[in-house]
């Protein structure tokens, strides 16, 4: 049985209806209270799973009434009742509704208890093919152009692959800006409809996206992750010949420390390298 006076963040899937888990199931059948983003789309993930809701009462609870939401549902906590919070796709509170209730929720001292499952970020993560291990997940960027600039401006020199949402009636746009500002040739994967029946998983540099994307009306259809390689971090691993050879010499006559610390300021080499240097000489 769910626990009394909880609230549980369910995840729930974001195309394909079968990418639910067990447990998931579960506490929707046996809570209280569902407070879904929109109560019909929730009926139908629901009935799907043979969810019967005669005994479940569903509120609403979106990006417009979240807060007087957050009241009722206080108030239900308030009477030990449990309660799952689920959006139309996805984890709730990650670029969707929830966030504000969470918050509330804990502050008045109830439980939160999160149920993982589908969210479209990490998906399309996994199949991008980045390599780097590093990411920032940015969610949707402002829909002016001038503010969109501004905030991928502040995004360009991070080495972590970037990861947004998109409308598809601002794709072109944001591609057009992501090209001028973070530059034509870095990576881009975009990810559309994932795990839909048109799944789409694209990948090219970004001053070629805009001509993918119009040489078919229908890629311009759906949800959209877009995922952007990283900034280049200058290689500053590359220590001269004469900056090794002073090391050494400083080795033979001085603590690893103290030597590290002198061929640093005399080179001008990073001290972190040179300290791992060291150790391998020493070694």
């Amino acid at each position: 049985m769910p626990v009394k006076s909880a609230l549980y963040v369910v995840a729930t899937p974001i195309g394909n209806l079968s990418d639910i888990s067990q447990r998931a199931l579960h506490i929707l059948n046996q809570v209280d209270v569902i407070a879904a983003e929109h109560v019909q789309n929730s009926k139908h993930l629901l009935a799907h799973h043979g969810i019967a809701t005669k005994h479940i009462r569903l509120i609403a609870l979106h990006q417009h009434n979240e807060k007087a939401a957050v009241r009722t549902i206080l108030s239900f906590l308030g009477e030990e009742k449990s309660i799952a919070l689920i959006t139309d796709a996805g984890t709730p509170a990650i670029s969707d509704p929830g966030a504000i209730l969470v918050q509330q929720v804990r502050e008045y001292g109830f439980t939160v208890i999160p149920i993982p499952g589908a969210n479209a970020a990490l998906c399309a993560l996994s199949a991008a093919g980045f390599i780097n291990p590093h990411f920032l997940f940015y969610g949707f960027l402002p829909a002016k152009s001038g503010l969109r600039q501004r905030e991928l401006t502040a995004l360009a020199a991070f080495p972590y692959s970037l990861v947004f949402y998109e409308a598809p009636h601002r794709l072109i746009d944001c591609l057009t800006d992501m090209t001028t500002i973070l530059g034509a040739q870095r990576q881009l994967v975009i990810a559309r409809e994932l795990t839909k029946l048109f799944e789409t998983i694209h990948s090219c540099t970004l001053n070629q996206a805009v001509a993918w994307i119009n040489a078919d009306p229908h890629r311009q259809k759906g949800e959209f992750v877009l995922l952007v390689s990283g900034a280049q971090i200058e290689d500053k691993s590359c220590i001269s010949i004469q900056t090794k050879k002073t090391l050494e010499i400083m080795l033979r006559e001085l603590p690893l420390k103290q030597a590290v610390k002198l061929t640093a300021e005399i080179s001008g080499e990073n001290k972190n390298a040179l300290y791992q240097l060291a150790l391998s000489m020493k070694a």
